[in-house]
Formats: structure tokens, C-alpha cells, sequence
């Protein structure tokens, strides 16, 4: 079975079973009717995923492989903080009437910073210690950005990856402060996988370890139901990812990127957001 579905599956389990319910507090998020949005969560989920044993995605549910990676593409190639720029529809409820979401995500990895090598962005001085100084301990992202933070029409929920190599092996973090399980998990997992693979292969390394930390873990009240369907099923085999070689991580396109024998459960249900 996929691994991705066994680490998903025991953390939704452990959070029904041993998570605290918000439900006597003021909280934040609502339904689209105007009901507040209470949840169960566990706090400091740590899962590692080893990428040279298979590619971290759940069979259980459909995953849209596809449209993760775009979206990946949008914060982390095209830098953007426009909806415009995106193939799928996950972030309209946070854009405004010109498709902005504000001074979040993509933004904050195109801003360009002023080191003792240049002048770079984010994803650039990244790019750039994996090549010319890989053993750092200082190659990392970080979008949550205080003084912004009024500017962003949603804070950061996965906010800082860091990458750090061992030999000609990279191993890197993802620092998530909130996770929404049902309608996150699986799409977040994908993206920095991937992530991961394409930063070893455009810098000459191997992809290792994906450790994915989330400091909030939690269901919402109106998905727990959809979450104990889904985690009762059997999973199938992880399938086997495919990724077209290039030296250049701008330019990597969705279509470089094909899964081989992906079986997977339908789930054809519409998921309730909430914000």
C-alpha cells in the first residue's frame, strides 16, 4: 500500500481519537452559511517520507497530481500572487476583484533580498547554495513575514522549507503552522516532494527525505464524516513517478511530471470550505 495512506490515515485516526475539540471556543473560520467552523486537532504532527522509496501520494482518494504542482509552479516559479496564474480554482476565496490574494505566498518568495553574493530572491539564493555552498545550514524559505502580514488576505499556512544536504543526498523540511487535513494534507505532501526531487535534480544532488511538520493538525466539524469514509478504505500501491530532466528549474512544466500505474478510490463529493 501507498505509505502516503498509512501516515494519513493513522494521523486522522489519532486526531478523532485523541484531538481537542474547539468547539466551546470563539473561532475564527465559518461556514459559507455564517456557522462557525470548529474543528478537532492534534498539535506537532511530524511525518517523514523517503523519496527513494516511493512517491508520497494517497491512493485512497483521487489526488489532483496536476493541479498541485501548478500550483507549486505559482508560488515557487512564477512567484505570483494572482489567481489568474493558476489552473484550478482552490484560492477564489481568498482573491479580490483583480484575482490578488495580497502580499502572500508567491510574493513573498519573488522579493528580492541583498546578500554579500547579490541581489536575490528567495527561490534564487536557494538555487544558488545548493550549487556553490551546499552544506550550509542556512538554506531555507520563510513567507511569513510580519510587517505583510495586514497585506496578505491569508496568512501562510505552509510557510518555511528548509534544505539541507548530506553527501550528494537532499533532505528538506516543510514547517506548516495549520493544516486543514482533508483538504490540504494530500496536496501539500505532493507539492514538496516534488519540490524536493526537482531542487536535487537541477543541482546535481539526490532526493532523500521529505520531513513534513505541522504544528496545527486538525478536521473540521462538517468533514470528519468524509474523513472516516476515506480512511476506511484499503489503499492500492503507491505508483511510480516520472520526472523529464532538466538543469533549469524554470523551466520544468506540469507536463514533465507523469505517474505511472496510479490506482486510486473515487470520491466524488464536494468538500465545504471554510474561511
Amino acid at each position: 500500500m501507498s505509505y502516503a495512506d498509512t501516515v494519513f490515515i493513522q494521523n486522522c485516526k489519532d486526531i478523532l481519537e485523541k484531538g481537542f475539540w474547539d468547539s466551546d471556543l470563539p473561532v475564527r473560520p465559518k461556514w459559507a452559511d455564517g456557522t462557525p467552523a470548529h474543528t478537532v486537532k492534534l498539535f506537532g504532527l511530524v511525518n517523514r517520507y523517503d523519496l527513494r522509496k516511493e512517491f508520497p501520494i494517497q491512493t485512497i482518494r483521487r489526488s489532483a497530481f496536476k493541479y498541485s504542482i501548478d500550483e507549486l509552479f505559482w508560488i515557487w516559479q512564477k512567484k505570483s500572487n494572482n489567481i489568474k496564474d493558476l489552473m484550478s480554482h482552490a484560492w477564489d476565496e481568498w482573491a479580490d476583484e483583480s484575482g490578488s490574494i495580497g502580499k502572500a505566498y508567491g510574493y513573498q518568495l519573488g522579493v528580492k533580498h541583498q546578500y554579500k553574493e547579490g541581489l536575490f530572491d528567495q527561490v534564487d539564493r536557494i538555487l544558488f547554495d545548493l550549487k556553490h555552498n551546499p552544506h550550509s545550514r542556512r538554506i531555507l524559505s520563510n513567507i511569513y513575514v510580519h510587517e505583510d502580514l495586514h497585506a496578505m488576505h491569508l496568512y501562510p499556512c505552509a510557510y518555511s522549507m528548509t534544505f539541507n544536504v548530506t553527501g550528494k543526498t537532499l533532505n528538506t523540511i516543510l514547517h506548516q503552522r495549520s493544516q486543514d487535513m482533508l483538504m490540504a494534507n494530500a496536496w501539500n505532501v505532493m507539492q514538496y516532494a516534488i519540490l524536493t526531487h526537482i531542487m536535487a535534480q537541477v543541482s546535481g544532488l539526490e532526493a532523500g527525505e521529505f520531513v513534513h511538520v505541522i504544528a496545527d493538525a486538525h478536521i473540521y466539524d462538517r468533514h470528519v464524516p468524509l474523513v472516516k469514509e476515506i480512511i476506511a478504505r484499503d489503499p492500492f500501491p503507491a505508483p511510480t513517478l516520472e520526472i523529464n530532466h532538466k538543469d533549469d528549474f524554470y523551466a520544468y512544466t506540469v507536463d514533465d511530471f507523469k505517474l505511472l500505474d496510479y490506482h486510486f478510490h473515487p470520491f466524488d463529493h464536494k468538500i465545504p470550505i471554510a474561511e
